[in-house]
């Protein structure tokens, strides 16, 4: 029988570092643009700056999600070493170990030890990895995917805060900046709720709440010191 529902759980870890990406890109460049134009600088000097947090940024992101992505798979593959070797020094209580862990679930003692004898016997590292450790090669840590895909978003969110630069007059460029990155930040939170099978209002609530609130208080502090200077 063909299987007819779709699940997205296996988006999870792309989707992540994707969003994550894209909000950073467009929240800290848009901050940023704020926060210099807001002390007074001219609007090369703003698009510059813009420019360098477009790189730092990027880089930042794909360096940082590299590093902590790459600390899970190598959990991952530790914890796979040690069950492996449990596999083969103490069968019995890791079959015993899986049956419990299916009698809780729901099934009867008997029928929890005759699937976990069938499941090892099929692939029992797999067996234990899935239902014991929580990792599947759908859910697995993946550190170069996480990377590229959180660079590659991040860049592309904060294009839109320095092609504002380009296109508005300083007098309303932060205005521009705010507004335009609110609406990006409202649609960010919309596609990716769509995409993983969530709610879009909440989603997009929650990204350009907290995309506000780091734009002002950015501005807040561009003006102080602006004005100190």
């Amino acid at each position: 029988m063909r299987h007819s529902e779709r699940h997205r759980t296996h988006r999870t870890g792309w989707l992540r570092a994707a969003v994550l990406g894209a909000n950073d890109g467009i929240v800290s460049t848009a901050s940023l643009v704020l926060g210099v134009a807001a002390a007074g600088t001219d609007s090369e000097g703003v698009l510059v700056a813009g420019i360098a947090g477009l790189v730092a940024g990027a880089m930042s992101m794909a360096a940082g999600e590299y590093v902590s992505v790459s600390s899970q798979a190598d959990t991952e593959r530790a914890d796979l070493v040690r069950e492996k070797k449990e596999l083969a020094t103490r069968p019995h209580y890791e079959h015993a170990e899986l049956a419990t862990i299916y009698v809780n679930r729901g099934l009867d003692a008997a029928l929890a030890s005759e699937v976990a004898t069938q499941l090892m016997a099929h692939d029992a590292l797999a067996a234990h990895a899935r239902d014991e450790l929580g990792i599947s090669d759908s859910l697995s840590a993946r550190p170069i995917q996480a990377a590229f895909a959180s660079a590659g978003t991040f860049a592309l969110g904060a294009l839109l805060p320095l092609l504002t630069v380009l296109l508005f007059p300083p007098t309303a460029l932060l205005w521009a900046v705010a507004c335009g990155s609110l609406l990006s930040l409202a649609l960010l939170g919309s596609l990716s709720a769509r995409v993983g099978g969530a709610t879009m209002s909440t989603a997009a609530l929650r990204v350009t709440f907290w995309g506000a609130l780091a734009m002002a208080l950015t501005a807040g502090a561009g003006a102080l010191f602006g004005v100190a200077a």
